[in-house]
């Protein structure tokens, strides 16, 4: 048992804190014999699964409260501490060239740039995330719940899910449960100007491709009828944003890209 005491999550830093260790042994089933990053560990009942299993576990936890819990739980020579913003450590620092996967309850504030940082680094993973936004990862065309994270998700990796996780399971209990999955990186090359102009697009999701484009002409730098002359010429102009495919719209955004040089 992890006894926290009188040591909570930080609202602030979106800590809530896995207590089953039947989930954590689950999750750390993925870790044999491999190189591992953990992201915010808090008081470790996951860090020490990987440490039983993985070659090499580097935990990175912002919180010095929890490090020095940590500390306190898990004592092994496989264990690298971390003590950072995860966001703000280097890839020196992680030795990331050696590193074969990130396995985490990660914090829930931190999941949209977390899934942005694996992409970029084209890093598999094992992750405890918000069922909620897990569904947007998900989520289909022609849907309400179709976003720019679900584009995203779609054209950089392979998502399974591995089981759901009650919200009971949580301390502080969580208002939603949660979903641990495996995201295995596709290996497509889509570049920062790309994904901006999907971006542009998803968040006028409701209009025409064209008309997505032309209202973003002050994001893009352009004046509007140089911008309509230029949408003219894209396929899939006039048709409705948000029923559009991943592969199209990304299809679009190299169209775009390819006609604003």
């Amino acid at each position: 048992m992890y006894d926290l005491g009188v040591v909570w999550g930080k609202k602030s830093l979106g800590q809530v804190f896995l207590m089953n260790e039947s989930v954590a042994i689950a999750e750390a089933a993925h870790s044999y014999g491999k190189n591992v990053i953990e992201i915010g560990p808090g008081p470790g009942i996951l860090t020490k699964e990987l440490c039983k299993h993985a070659k090499h576990v580097t935990a990175v936890e912002k919180d010095a409260r929890m490090c020095a819990l940590l500390r306190h739980n898990v004592k092994s020579e496989k264990l690298q501490l971390i003590h950072k913003d995860f966001l703000e450590t280097s890839d020196e620092e992680l030795e990331l060239g050696s590193v074969d996967i990130v396995i985490a309850n990660i914090p829930y504030n931190l999941s949209s740039r977390i899934i942005g940082w694996l992409g970029e680094k084209n890093m598999q993973a094992v992750l405890c995330l918000q069922k909620e936004f897990v569904d947007h990862m998900l989520a289909k065309p022609n849907t309400r719940s179709y976003s720019k994270l679900s584009v995203f998700t779609s054209l950089m990796f392979k998502v399974t899910k591995i089981m759901q996780v009650s919200k009971g399971n949580f301390k502080p209990m969580p208002k939603v449960d949660s979903v641990v999955i495996y995201i295995k990186p596709k290996g497509i090359g889509i570049d920062e100007r790309e994904l901006f102009i999907i971006g542009l697009m998803m968040q006028h999701k409701k209009k025409t491709v064209y008309n997505a484009i032309l209202d973003s002409d002050s994001y893009l730098n352009m004046d509007r009828k140089v911008l309509g002359q230029l949408c003219s010429k894209i396929s899939h102009r006039d048709e409705r944003v948000f029923k559009q495919q991943p592969e199209t719209l990304l299809e679009i955004a190299r169209e775009l890209k390819a006609l604003l040089k």
